[in-house]
């Protein structure tokens, strides 16, 4: 298995751009995405045998709050380069949450959604976020980049809530997406928000990117220069409606899930550099999850990763997502 991981990781980066650089880039995915409500609803779905700690997503990740980001951010200060630049987070971000309220008072027949902002004010902690975000944005410590308009397959989840699915409803009442993933339904319970299996679901898709991304650049100020897709699920049409956007460059990982349009998926390869329908693509080739697999040295792998990237004269590009700088369930 080892001999098979080292492969791996050396053909991540056999083709594409290269630099004598020593670059590092921290993506981190989901900031601005509702998860798990709070303590109290973690405690409550333990009590009700739901085992939300088996979920690295349920029992970590939460709506950042205030404490979350001053913690963030004080470490992203404390660490320089040798030009005295300080480490900066990629923030890949989606821009609204479901309107939980709403969508109920329509007898579940119709989706609303709101701003992130206007999901913020409903948690406790989290009434200076968005003013912290933007702190973070002007010492260029924190940048926000697209993940969509919200983390979220918003067909599926309304056609389940609609026909009174127990486990779906009891998570909406508690303002979840999902308990978990159903098994033999769906690998990424509902989160995967650029799939679709018919025409009709992918004209959809490129109306909440084009919503999204306009919510985008109204909250944070500038276009987005990259995207990143829900679960690295899209087709070529996700970039032909980016691209007039002034999106430059899909982030990804080394395969891209490709939707058919009838419900089946393939594989597609990519590499840091490659070109294709006018965007850039990079690829992440290190890895930074601690809190997925807590008994794996990550720090040691990472390294491990980052030098082998810098043999192959490529950028280490980091994935790490938000659920491992969340500290308000655990």
């Amino acid at each position: 298995m080892s001999v098979k991981r080292n492969i791996a990781r050396n053909l991540i980066n056999v083709r594409g751009f290269r630099t004598d650089r020593k670059l590092v880039v921290i993506e981190s995915d989901d900031w601005g995405s509702i998860r798990m409500p709070s303590k109290s609803v973690y405690s409550k779905l333990q009590a009700d045998g739901c085992h939300p700690e088996s979920d690295p997503y349920m029992k970590f990740d939460a709506l950042e709050s205030d404490q979350d980001l001053m913690s963030l951010f004080d470490l992203l200060r404390s660490v320089r380069d040798q030009h005295g630049r300080h480490a900066v987070l990629t923030a890949n971000a989606v821009m609204a949450n479901p309107d939980f309220e709403r969508i109920k008072k329509s007898g579940f027949n119709e989706y609303f959604y709101e701003r992130f902002t206007e999901t913020l004010q409903k948690y406790e902690g989290r009434q200076q976020v968005f003013r912290l975000w933007k702190q973070g944005m002007e010492e260029h410590i924190f940048v926000p980049q697209f993940h969509g308009r919200e983390h979220l397959h918003i067909k599926r989840w309304m056609s389940d809530l609609f026909s009174g699915d127990v486990n779906l409803r009891k998570a909406f009442d508690l303002n979840m997406l999902s308990i978990s993933s159903v098994p033999g339904k769906m690998r990424f319970g509902y989160m995967e928000g650029l799939d679709h299996c018919n025409e009709a679901e992918r004209v959809a898709k490129v109306e909440t990117l084009v919503t999204g991304h306009q919510l985008f650049i109204d909250l944070v100020g500038y276009p987005s220069k990259t995207f990143i897709a829900n679960c690295y699920i899209w087709d070529d049409t996700v970039e032909q409606a980016l691209r007039p956007l002034g999106v430059k460059v899909m982030q990804g990982i080394f395969n891209q899930i490709k939707p058919d349009g009838q419900g089946g998926h393939s594989m597609v390869r990519h590499y840091t550099g490659q070109q294709k329908n006018g965007m850039i693509y990079t690829v992440r080739n290190v890895f930074f999850e601690p809190s997925l697999e807590p008994d794996r040295d990550w720090v040691d792998e990472a390294l491990s990763r980052i030098n082998t990237a810098f043999i192959w004269k490529k950028p280490a590009i980091i994935g790490s997502h938000r659920l491992n700088y969340i500290g308000s369930i655990h």
